[in-house]
């Protein structure tokens, strides 16, 4: 599709387009994770009814994650080279539709059920880079951290929705619907997606020579390179990049153990019962979501002031490794629910603080590259949500302790931080 190049004055007043952008682009991401972790609740009946022991809930589980990896650099890659438009667009329908049919598929068989999983997961790998590559074309330099922490808080949003509604939906009307109307809110996204989004703003219909001005302002030149189109052994040979990369990982593994195991570790670790586990278990989540968006407005007002973007970036960086570390060395230890929730809340609250750092450093060192920078990172990055996930199950089986389970996690967490201090930069490496 030709997208127009006609621009007309938009009317004035606080709104500009790339507020639409960044709205839409962040309700993707909440569909993103109401379709992923909606199955987490819905496996429980879904396993009744068709038999499956414990062994083959976890593989339909992380059949999803194969899909998600495969497809992390093929989508940074499809986004910046063709837009992010485009590449979105599609990824929501394809994830719609197979989270459309996985009653179906389930009906079918374990076969056609692990193959929906691993499409599914292929979907919505291609969500994370593009939104990337949206808003380094998008968002001025001085607005990208709380963009970016607008949208990546939309993961515990849409992780808080899908905990809270999906056993209502099963209760009422059968596990099949949960899939059936979660599908149909990303279809109806894309109505909206296609009538008011262009990949780069210069084509939009609409939008008003100033805001083009506005995004364009505060751009820092180019520091390095003579090639403007790098490829992906040339983002890997630069120390910035790694920086990220470790920063992402240890940030996952981190993220997939609170989000894998707290329901666990609450109900019998703390003794809560089941049916209270979901209040206790969205608390950490909402955290998260103020946090990162306080985060990115501090990251944001500090560049504004004048403060040089590297060091910007490990001052977030620091307050977003450092409570998690502490909070993860303790929680393992305390015996009361009141204590471990609050030690959980804090922690994720200062973890919110990375929004500033590592996840947002991608738009400074390649803007117009960031979705495949971002489809490495994130590969990177769902290494965790398999092997940490496992480690953590295997120690409990081992030791039975939580606290190893948390201490690891924390010395995981440490080490990610040391490595991003040593070697990140906000400077710009490639357009």
């Amino acid at each position: 599709m030709v997208e127009k190049i006609i621009k007309t004055e938009s009317p004035r007043g606080f709104w500009r387009k790339r507020y639409t952008v960044l709205a839409l682009c962040a309700l993707a991401t909440f569909i993103c994770y109401v379709d992923r972790v909606n199955i987490s609740i819905a496996i429980i009946p879904m396993a009744k009814d068709h038999g499956w022991d414990t062994q083959t809930q976890g593989l339909i589980l992380s059949s999803f994650f194969i899909g998600y990896m495969m497809m992390q650099i093929v989508g940074g890659w499809l986004a910046d080279r063709f837009g992010g438009k485009i590449v979105l667009g599609v990824g929501v329908l394809w994830w719609s539709l197979f989270t459309l049919l996985t009653p179906p598929a389930a009906a079918l068989g374990l076969a056609a059920l692990l193959l929906s999983r691993i499409l599914m997961g292929a979907g919505e790998a291609v969500a994370i880079p593009s939104v990337y590559s949206l808003v380094g074309r998008w968002m001025p330099h001085q607005e990208r951290s709380r963009a970016i922490a607008l949208n990546s808080s939309f993961y515990s949003l849409g992780t808080v929705f899908a905990i809270l509604v999906t056993p209502i939906i099963v209760q009422y009307y059968g596990w099949e619907w949960s899939f059936y109307l979660f599908s149909g809110v990303g279809f109806v996204w894309w109505l909206f997606w296609q009538k008011l989004i262009t990949s780069d703003p210069k084509k939009h219909p609409t939008i008003s020579p100033k805001e083009i001005e506005e995004i364009n302002s505060g751009l820092p030149p180019v520091v390095i390179t003579a090639n403007n189109s790098p490829r992906i052994l040339d983002l890997l040979k630069q120390r910035p990049v790694w920086a990220i990369i470790v920063a992402h990982f240890c940030f996952n593994w981190s993220f997939y153990v609170l989000l894998s195991w707290l329901p666990t570790f609450v109900n019998k670790g703390l003794g809560v019962d089941f049916a209270s586990i979901g209040i206790f278990t969205m608390l950490p989540h909402i955290c998260l979501f103020v946090g990162m968006n306080f985060a990115g407005r501090i990251a944001d007002k500090l560049i504004i002031k004048g403060m040089n973007v590297t060091r910007v970036r490990k001052i977030m960086q620091f307050i977003g490794f450092s409570g998690p570390v502490i909070a993860f060395m303790i929680v393992g230890e305390v015996e009361t629910l009141a204590a471990a929730i609050s030690i959980m809340c804090i922690g994720v609250s200062f973890g919110a603080f990375a929004a500033g750092g590592f996840l947002v450093n991608h738009m400074d060192i390649a803007p117009r590259h960031a979705g495949k920078l971002m489809g490495i990172t994130n590969t990177a990055g769902t290494i965790p949500g398999i092997v940490g996930v496992y480690i953590s199950g295997l120690i409990l089986q081992t030791t039975g302790s939580w606290a190893m389970v948390f201490q690891v996690t924390a010395g995981i967490t440490f080490f990610g931080l040391i490595f991003y201090l040593l070697f990140a930069s906000g400077e710009k490496i490639y357009d």
